[in-house]
């Protein structure tokens, strides 16, 4: 089943109408609803001389108003192994509606495997497991997104992932099982709950493996919870567990060598399993040394999960991957590089072929957003302001108030974007009020991206009712 064949419970008018229809809709109520005057007022006040960057942006916006619209983008994608779509934060409808979008387009007509997302293995395991009609007790993507528990809770239950995880679950119901298309987490985080899941199934393969890894990872106890504090401990000389996940992962990788075929899957799974919790415990013991190397450590995790998929599900394997713009936008056309930090979209383009990876940027000018003001605080809707002068939003936004597709490879002469220009990017910590003073990466636009989405005015993720 279609995207527009389903229904989506987040108002009145959504409840009957495709989401084709939605997406067009919303994308001329926001312009239809904006108020001329105080948008003329508001640019008046921002006013730049306008860059030679805001021509050529203009040469190669167009307009989306719906699905079909996406249509020169997927054709860019047909040759490509990856698609990279990003989000200028964690807590925009529209950026994860059009990634969804675009996904689906992707499975139904380029035979994508998988959807791989910036969120943990083991909490989103429970997602693919009933997206594929796998062993699952739930009965349905919201009763398993209320299980949910580590924050920010509101990445990935809510009711936009909801919906394709039902969409998905419905492309899936009629094929072969090494055929259905996956939904997964590529993040380190949720390590706790990896080793747990990890000597759980391991009890139902081989006791005594279980018994040593449970012994492995026992070194953790004193920070159950608390996996700063490890780092701490680490620095401190009293902690130091990277023998102990070392050698429950080689062990995996030496016990279940010879796993019986009908055994390959759940094999495959807790074998990454072991993989979250080694790598976790390095990002957070490398995060008290400061600089690049936590950051990295983490990009290589993401980065090595998303190379173990493509691996799985063969040679001609095609993987979706959703994460933010400072994931997913090649490292090497920002600030990141001067500070040693390199990301998933620069890795990817390296390790494949820059004609083989496709990088989608996606940003807004202004709207609402769900973020916390600090980490583990309560989740707020808060207001976006309008990008800042003569940042990559301000030069959008000068092109148009509708959402716009940006196609660069699109440009007669992509000379005046090659400027260094400021490109928000907002996490799930988000201070509104001062996010000119830190909320802006400089970037060379074509570079990092090979396309953006560009929203004129957003509004926050629509979180599940809990």
């Amino acid at each position: 089943m279609h995207a527009s064949q389903r229904n989506d419970s987040g108002g009145w008018w959504r409840a009957w109408w495709p989401r084709h229809v939605a997406l067009g809709y919303l994308a001329w109520l926001m312009a239809a609803c904006s108020n001329a005057a105080d948008t003329a007022a508001e640019l008046q006040d921002n006013a730049v001389p306008r860059p030679p960057a805001v021509s050529v942006l203009r040469s190669i916006a167009r307009p989306l108003s719906g699905p079909d619209d996406l249509d020169p983008l997927l054709a860019r994608a047909a040759d490509s192994q990856l698609v990279l779509l990003g989000e200028a934060s964690h807590g925009t409808s529209e950026f994860y509606l059009w990634r969804a979008t675009i996904s689906e387009r992707l499975i139904e007509e380029q035979g994508f495997n998988f959807i791989a997302v910036e969120g943990d293995w083991v909490t989103l395991w429970k997602l693919n497991q009933y997206a594929k009609h796998l062993d699952s007790p739930y009965a349905s993507a919201r009763e398993i997104m209320a299980t949910f528990t580590r924050w920010p809770t509101w990445m990935w239950a809510n009711e936009e992932t909801a919906e394709l995880i039902e969409w998905l679950r419905d492309f899936n119901a009629d094929r072969p099982r090494a055929e259905r298309v996956g939904f997964y987490g590529i993040d380190v985080y949720g390590e706790e709950q990896a080793m747990d899941a990890a000597v759980a199934r391991l009890q139902g393969m081989d006791a005594d493996g279980a018994e040593v890894v449970t012994r492995a990872y026992a070194c953790f106890d004193p920070f159950r919870g608390n996996m700063h504090q490890y780092a701490r401990a680490v620095a401190l000389g009293d902690a130091d567990c990277s023998e102990a996940v070392a050698s429950a992962y080689a062990l995996l990788q030496t016990l279940l060598a010879d796993a019986a075929p009908e055994d390959r899957y759940e094999v495959w799974s807790t074998k990454m399993l072991t993989k979250v919790a080694k790598n976790a415990e390095r990002h957070f013991r490398l995060m008290v040394q400061g600089g690049p190397a936590s950051w990295n450590a983490r990009v290589d995790h993401f980065y090595g999960v998303v190379e173990r998929l493509l691996e799985w599900y063969g040679p001609d394997a095609r993987g979706v991957v959703w994460a933010h713009n400072t994931h997913i936008g090649d490292a090497r056309a920002t600030a990141m590089t001067n500070q040693g930090q390199y990301n998933m979209g620069q890795l990817a383009r390296q390790g494949l072929g820059a004609d083989q990876v496709l990088a989608v940027g996606f940003g807004t000018h202004r709207g609402t957003v769900q973020a916390g003001r600090e980490w583990g605080g309560a989740m707020e809707t808060m207001t976006v302001p309008p990008g800042r002068p003569g940042s990559a939003e301000d030069w959008m936004q000068q092109v148009t108030d509708d959402a716009t597709l940006f196609l660069f490879d699109e440009a007669e002469d992509l000379g005046p974007l090659q400027e260094v220009v400021g490109h928000r990017a907002i996490g799930v910590v988000y201070h509104p009020e001062r996010e000119r003073l830190g909320n802006y990466v400089p970037t060379i636009l074509p570079r990092r991206y090979d396309a953006f989405l560009f929203f004129a005015e957003t509004r926050a993720l629509r979180p599940l009712d809990r």
